[in-house]
């Protein structure tokens, strides 16, 4: 994978074309800011927003790479801020309509930040949360080697992530460099724009050394890009060793307030104070004004030359990072600036700029001469990254049913582990496209005999050194037809894996089955990420178990209380919380067959590790009233007890179903009849709900069925999390109504103390019946 794409014989005069693409790329980033904010009308007032400087920090970078080293089968995910730069590039490659450049963060156009679902143009990962979009080619990689692992579908390629140098203080990042995993992925290169400001100010203490140090204890080879040939021949001269040392030994701040010095004033500044600074002077009075203010800025990261050097020297055995040292602002008048992040030029700034770069501020989408070196350099550019068609296999055929009804008593999340072995059996061809995912919690959520099965995945084969001990339980085997990958406990490493693997339908044609399981209170560690791969296009199914205060002798801790409202609240995503196993089943069934398609989605369920007689699940013993069962419990609920005369409706979900169906007894017992509604979601009965209020589209014929006007009566919510999630249910016939539930932190007991403490028992479904029937 060395060396760059294209090889004229004519070097010097590629270069040529390269730096007149360059400046179109600074141009375009530029304008296409510009433009949306004081060009295009803006009647609200509202800001618009777009950085011209982040962007000029990366035009250097990205020029060189994909005008010279970047192939069709590569991948790169784009720092939010630089989403012009890539905006620019795509309209030189003819993958965006000049009509689309003055619509920045306009309804209908390019989107503020790089994105796979929304932007007119190719974006290979969309960015925009900090820290996220830096590690997705982690996960890209990962995941590509295991689809053609085992389709042989997917190819290599590298994967390039450009990365902010302040979204290195995110923790996300640390975790995904740190995982054990990822010092074998040598496709993986990140180019970091090390220009040493945040959104606020020039950050003291962003040292490359530092950084240097730790990449390097991850395996990782660095590649660092600090001056560029300017500097490195000025070193070379008398004085050269000293006004080197001299700028290795400056602060950021320093260094940054000498990029917004003219000449005269670089000449009293740079030299210091210390007992080099007369020969630095001596260096310094044999360059005119300009050569000073040019080779004080000249750093690696914008240096064409030394980045082609630098993109060639990658070696692909292990990850890559490139500290690439750059300015922001590069190229325009706000360059270094503390304060440059959301700066804009003045109209006088940018026809300044229009001059330098070749453009026409009153033509600012004007094409490149057809036929220059620039166009015939795009052109070339444009043929090398074209990219066959993807055909798109068909997700494999799942059963509804399996035809099985589970007796005795059982947990949700035992049925996860016996719905994994029955697919091998049942649906092989289904099985071999689940991949199971888990942040080093198998054997504690029922994983162990899936894993037992199909073995742990790993690029090649790896002895299992406890294979003949007799007490080992979970066999850990590694190998390249493994469907279980095993990560370090990091909860945001994990769903930022399930959402690449969630997208190789839409990357490579092959649709894979992810689940990925965690503990239920570190969804919301997740939640963000995991968000954000639901945003990028990724469709997984995401199981939190155990989960909420059922999980009483954890205590406060361990116990989550708003993640069933999460569930409810989460775009792209279908949430369930089923109370037996018979219903876990049907509703996982149906949320793998929501993946790998083009109108599919993500799914979550909350289960939970407490035992619960299925029995009282009264699951229909005729094949088409069980398959009107499954079609409702699929729906969001069903009416699990329905009696004459009631007068109160008790609406339930998961664990506390049982409490319910006690309490129903017990008012029944004493004149007050109650009806049970088993809820398996909140959230489809909610989009049942707006539909019926015509504000989306949903079907809403459930609600008929489990909450018929005929049958409306004072309505008692309860589960085992925030109690608002279900409270909306009141609002289908506009009953009086007391929604019981967690709103506290919870502590350690036993599961009757820890429910009769949050009023999640009988004896509190009971109290609030009677406080609504009088």
């Amino acid at each position: 994978m060395s060396g760059p794409a294209t090889n004229l014989p004519d070097l010097a005069a590629e270069y040529e074309a390269l730096r007149e693409v360059e400046n179109r790329v600074l141009w375009l980033s530029t304008a296409i800011v510009h433009h949306a904010n004081r060009v295009r009308p803006n009647p609200s007032g509202l800001k618009v927003g777009g950085h011209q400087a982040s962007s000029a920090s990366m035009v250097s970078v990205m020029t060189a790479l994909w005008f010279r080293h970047l192939r069709a089968q590569d991948r790169v995910s784009v720092k939010p801020h630089a989403s012009p730069a890539l905006h620019a590039i795509n309209h030189l490659l003819g993958r965006l309509d000049a009509s689309y450049l003055p619509r920045l963060r306009e309804f209908g156009g390019l989107q503020s930040y790089p994105s796979r679902t929304k932007d007119p143009d190719p974006a290979d990962y969309s960015t925009g949360s900090v820290g996220i979009g830096a590690t997705a080619p982690i996960w890209g990689a990962l995941s590509r080697r295991y689809v053609d692992s085992r389709t042989g579908r997917a190819g290599r390629g590298r994967q390039y992530s450009l990365v902010g140098d302040a979204e290195l203080d995110e923790g996300a990042v640390w975790e995904a460099v740190l995982d054990p995993a990822v010092a074998e992925l040598g496709e993986v290169v990140w180019i970091v724009d090390l220009n040493r400001q945040s959104l606020d100010r020039v950050v003291p203490d962003i040292a490359a050394d530092k950084l240097r140090g730790m990449f390097t204890a991850a395996g990782w080879q660095v590649v660092t890009l600090k001056y560029g040939r300017l500097l490195e021949e000025l070193f070379t001269r008398p004085g050269g060793g000293e006004l080197r040392r001299r700028l290795d030994g400056m602060t950021n701040p320093e260094y940054q307030r000498l990029l917004r010095c003219d000449g005269p004033e670089l000449r009293r500044r740079l030299p210091g104070t210390g007992p080099d600074a007369g020969r630095i002077a001596a260096l310094l009075a044999g360059l005119d004004d300009a050569a000073l203010v040019g080779a004080a800025a000249n750093l690696g990261g914008h240096d064409l030359g030394a980045l082609d050097r630098a993109f060639a020297s990658i070696d692909d055995t292990r990850p890559t990072v490139v500290l690439a040292y750059t300015v922001k602002g590069h190229g325009l008048a706000t360059r270094g600036h503390p304060q440059n992040h959301s700066a804009l030029l003045t109209e006088d700034q940018l026809r300044e700029l229009a001059g330098r770069t070749g453009a026409d501020p009153d033509d600012p989408w004007r094409a490149l001469p057809e036929g220059s070196p620039a166009q015939l350099l795009c052109a070339r550019t444009a043929r090398r990254l074209q990219r066959p068609d993807v055909a798109l296999r068909p997700p494999p055929e799942l059963p509804a049913d399996f035809g099985r009804t589970p007796s005795g008593s059982a947990t949700t999340q035992s049925a996860l582990g016996r719905l994994l072995l029955d697919l091998t059996r049942e649906a092989p061809e289904a099985a071999r496209r689940v991949v199971t995912v888990s942040p080093d919690v198998s054997s504690t959520t029922n994983l162990g005999g899936w894993v037992n099965k199909v073995g742990v995945w790993s690029p090649a084969e790896r002895r299992d050194w406890f294979a003949d001990d007799a007490q080992t339980v979970l066999h850990w085997r590694e190998k390249p037809t493994g469907q279980h990958i095993e990560l370090g406990i990091a909860e945001v490493n994990l769903v930022g894996l399930l959402g690449e693997l969630g997208a190789t339908w839409s990357r490579w044609g092959e649709p894979l089955l992810p689940i990925g399981v965690l503990y239920d209170p570190f969804v919301e560690r997740a939640l963000e990420p995991w968000s954000y791969g639901v945003y990028a296009g990724g469709q997984s199914l995401l199981v939190g178990t155990p989960s909420g205060v059922s999980l009483a002798p954890e205590g406060g801790a361990h116990q989550s209380v708003k993640t069933p409202s999460i569930g409810l609240e989460q775009p792209g995503c279908t949430a369930y919380e089923p109370a037996f196993a018979l219903d876990a089943e049907w509703t996982l069934l149906a949320g793998l067959a929501r993946l790998g398609r083009p109108d599919g989605g993500s799914v979550y369920l909350r289960l939970s590790t407490r035992p619960v007689d299925q029995s009282l699940a009264a699951v229909p013993a005729d094949p088409a009233a069980r398959e009107h069962r499954r079609r409702q419990v699929v729906a969001g609920a069903y009416p699990l007890r329905r009696r004459a005369g009631a007068r109160v409706t008790i609406a339930a979900m998961g664990a506390v179903v049982p409490e319910a169906l006690t309490a129903a007894d017990r008012l029944t017992a004493a004149g007050t009849t109650a009806d049970v509604v088993c809820v398996t979601s909140p959230d489809l009965l909610y989009r049942a709900v707006r539909a019926r209020q015509g504000h989306e589209r949903a079907d809403s014929w459930i609600l008929d069925q489990v909450l018929p006007p005929d049958r409306a009566t004072p309505l008692v919510t309860v589960l085992d999390g925030h109690p608002h999630t279900l409270a909306f249910l009141a609002t289908v016939n506009r009953v009086p109504t007391s929604a019981l539930g967690v709103t506290r932190f919870g502590q350690s007991g036993s599961i009757e103390d820890v429910y009769r403490h949050h009023g999640l028992d009988a004896d509190s479904i009971v109290g609030a019946a009677l406080d609504l029937t009088g």
